[in-house]
C-alpha cells in the first residue's frame, strides 16, 4: 500500500451530508469498503473521514444501453476512469489545522509534489502530543486529494496503548491494517456504556475484553452480574469444536472474587473458591416487586396492596404476608382497607420466591456488605447465577444488590464532596448487566436503580456497562445517556435506529453498521473514542492471556493459586 498515492478527488459534498469522492482510474473500487478510515488533504486542514457508501457511475447513458462484452477487456480498460468510474461517500469526523504557518500544508502538483515536499510531509512533522483534533466545521475544497490512512493517522487519532499519560486499551484493529485502535478507559468509565449486537455476534467476548482492560489498567472496580456464568471462571468458545476460554478469575486470580447464587452449579463447573451469596425477604422492597411484575403476573391492585402491607409491617412485609392465614388477611383488610382478593393473589404469587435457591426468610450474615468490602478493597466481583438464570431470579437479585450498593456509594460521594479529602474519594464502580432492556425499558425504567444510575452520568462514581441484543427496548432517554456504544451486527431497523439515538450525523453510519460481518467486527462510537471507527475485535486467545493477564499468577500451579486466593480472602475477613 502506497500511502503517498492519492485514491481520488473530492468532487462535491456538504458539511451535513458528507463528501463525494471520485476514484482515480487506477484505483480498484472493490478495495473501497464501508467502514474504511480515509484522510482528505485540504489546503489548510487534514480531515479524518469514514467511508460510508460505494457507488458506480458512468459519463453517458449510452454505455449502460450498450455495455462491453464480458470478454472485451480492451474496451473495458478504455472506458475505465473516463466513461465508467467509481465514487465513494465520506463522512468527515475530525479535522486538524496546524497553528504554525511554517508547517501549513502545501498545495501539490499532479505528480504529488509541491515545493519539493510530499503532501504528507507537513503532517508527518507533527507530534501526536501537539496535535489538537477538532470537530469538523467546514469541508475541503474541490479536488482535494484522498489518501489511505497511515499508522501515524491512527496513532494521532486513537493514541497508543503504552501512552504514559492515558489509560488506553487496544480493543481491536482497523479492517485492513495491523495497527491497534485504542479506547480511553478514563473517559470510558465517566459515563454508562453499552455493548450491543444480535445473538451470536460475540457480545460476551467484547465485554470480557473491556472488563479485562479495566482490570489491567486499574481504571475502576467491576461488579458483574453474570447471568450465564460466562465471565467468572471460564466460558465455552463458539465454534465447531468444543473449547473453553479463560474467565476473569483465571486471568486475574488475585484481583477477582466470584460470588455465587447457586453453589452446587458453581462447584460442578470446577470453581473451588467461590463465595456463597444469599438474600433475605427483608431486603426486598415494593420497587423490586414492581420490576418483576410481569414475571410474577401481578395486577396493579396487588401492587397497590403491597404498599399497604409495607406501610404496616415495614421491611418484614413479605415474611408477614406469607405467614398470614385467610382469616388474618380478612381482618387486616377490614382494618387497613385492603382488598382481600388482591392480597391473597399477591401472597400466592410471591410464594414463587421460595423456589429461588438464594432466598432466605432471614440471613444472619449481610452478604451485600461483604460484596461492598470486596469492592472497597479494590477487588472485582462476579456474581454468578448458575441455574438461577431465569429472568425473575436475575432481575430481582441484580436490582436488590445494586440498589444497596448504590446507596452506599451515594453516602460516600456526599462525604467526599463535603470533605474534599482525596482519601474519601470512592473507587469508580462499573456495574455490568445483561438483558439490559428488561431493566431499562420505558415501562420499568423509573422503578429500577439502573435507570437512576444511567441518568446520573457518574455523579456518584457509579456507571453501567449494559449488554443487550435489543437496544430498541431501552428507553430513549436512557439510551441518549449511553456514552460509548460498541455495536456488533444488528439486522432489525429499530435496533439500528436505537444505536444512533442522541448521536449527531448517525444517519450516515447506518449503512456501516448494517454491513458488518457477523463475527469479530464492531462499530465503536461515543465518548471514549475521538471518532466512530469499525474494528476487527482483538482475539481473546492465548496471546491475549499472556499480554493482559496477571503474570505473577500464570507461573503458579493450581494448588498455589487457590492457596493464595484463600489467603487473600482471609485478609479481607471472609
Amino acid at each position: 500500500m502506497n500511502l503517498d498515492k492519492p485514491l481520488g478527488s473530492v468532487i462535491q459534498g456538504s458539511l451535513s451530508s458528507g463528501l463525494e469522492v471520485r476514484l482515480h482510474p487506477d484505483v480498484l473500487v472493490e478495495d473501497m469498503r464501508v467502514g474504511k478510515f480515509l484522510v482528505v488533504q485540504g489546503m489548510r486542514s487534514r480531515f479524518f473521514c469514514m467511508l460510508t457508501d460505494v457507488c458506480l457511475g458512468t459519463s453517458s447513458q449510452r454505455i449502460l444501453a450498450n455495455p462491453p462484452h464480458p470478454n472485451d477487456d480492451f474496451l473495458r480498460e478504455v472506458l475505465a476512469g473516463s466513461g465508467t468510474y467509481g465514487t465513494v461517500s465520506l463522512s468527515p469526523m475530525l479535522m486538524f489545522t496546524p497553528q504554525d504557518p511554517s508547517v501549513a500544508f502545501r498545495a501539490t502538483t499532479p505528480d504529488g509534489n509541491g515545493n519539493g515536499k510530499s503532501p504528507l510531509a507537513s503532517f508527518q512533522a507533527q507530534s501526536s502530543e501537539s496535535m489538537e483534533l477538532l470537530p469538523v466545521k467546514t469541508v475541503p475544497s474541490h479536488f482535494s486529494q484522498v489518501y489511505e490512512a497511515s499508522d501515524r493517522d491512527f496513532r494521532a487519532v486513537f493514541g497508543w496503548e503504552d501512552d504514559p499519560q492515558r489509560r488506553n486499551f487496544a480493543i481491536g484493529q482497523p479492517l485492513d491494517m495491523e495497527v491497534p485502535v485504542c479506547i480511553d478507559l478514563d473517559r470510558f468509565i465517566e459515563r454508562s456504556n453499552g455493548v450491543f449486537g444480535k445473538s451470536g455476534t460475540g457480545k460476551s467476548f467484547l465485554t470480557r475484553l473491556l472488563l479485562s482492560g479495566i482490570i489491567r489498567k486499574q481504571a475502576a472496580v467491576n461488579l458483574i452480574f453474570d447471568m450465564h456464568s460466562e465471565y467468572g471462571w471460564e466460558a465455552v468458545s463458539e465454534g465447531k469444536q468444543f473449547s473453553t476460554v479463560k474467565g476473569l478469575r483465571q486471568l486475574f486470580p488475585g484481583q477477582v472474587q466470584i460470588y455465587t447464587l447457586d453453589p452446587e452449579s458453581t462447584r460442578r463447573r470446577g470453581v473451588r473458591d467461590a463465595q456463597e451469596l444469599y438474600l433475605s425477604y427483608d431486603q426486598i422492597e415494593v420497587e423490586d416487586i414492581m420490576l418483576v411484575r410481569q414475571e410474577l403476573n401481578l395486577s396493579e391492585a396487588s401492587l397497590e396492596n403491597s404498599i399497604i402491607l409495607r406501610n404496616e409491617f415495614g421491611k418484614s412485609w413479605i415474611t408477614q404476608l406469607l405467614s398470614m392465614t385467610n382469616e388474618e388477611i380478612q381482618e387486616f383488610c377490614e382494618e387497613k382497607r385492603g382488598n382481600k382478593s388482591s392480597i391473597m393473589a399477591l401472597q400466592r404469587k410471591l410464594l414463587r420466591l421460595d423456589e429461588l435457591k438464594y432466598m432466605r426468610s432471614a440471613c444472619p450474615h449481610n452478604y451485600v456488605n461483604q460484596i461492598l468490602q470486596s469492592l472497597e478493597a479494590g477487588k472485582h466481583v462476579v456474581v454468578e447465577f448458575g441455574s438461577q438464570s431465569n429472568m425473575l431470579s436475575y432481575m430481582l437479585a441484580t436490582n436488590v444488590i445494586s440498589r444497596r450498593i448504590h446507596a452506599s456509594y451515594v453516602r460516600k460521594a456526599e462525604q467526599f464532596l463535603q470533605s474534599k479529602n482525596p482519601s474519601d474519594r470512592p473507587r469508580p464502580l462499573v456495574i455490568t448487566i445483561e438483558e439490559a432492556h428488561r431493566f431499562l425499558d420505558t415501562a420499568t425504567v423509573r422503578q429500577t436503580i439502573f435507570g437512576i444510575i444511567a441518568r446520573e452520568m457518574r455523579k456518584y462514581f457509579v456507571t453501567l456497562l449494559v449488554v443487550d441484543q435489543r437496544p430498541s427496548g431501552i428507553d430513549n432517554e436512557v439510551m441518549s445517556q449511553v456514552g460509548t456504544r460498541i455495536t456488533a451486527l444488528l439486522n432489525d431497523d429499530k435496533d439500528i435506529e436505537a444505536i444512533f439515538t442522541g448521536v449527531s450525523g448517525g444517519q450516515s453510519l447506518r449503512s456501516v453498521l448494517s454491513k458488518l460481518d457477523s463475527k469479530q467486527q464492531a462499530l465503536i462510537l461515543g465518548h471514549a473514542v475521538p471518532m466512530p471507527v469499525v474494528i476487527r475485535t482483538r482475539p481473546y486467545d492465548q496471546n491475549f492471556y499472556a499480554e493482559i493477564g496477571d503474570p505473577a499468577w500464570e507461573e503458579m500451579p493450581d494448588e498455589e493459586v487457590f492457596a493464595a486466593a484463600e489467603a487473600a480472602k482471609a485478609d479481607l475477613g471472609f
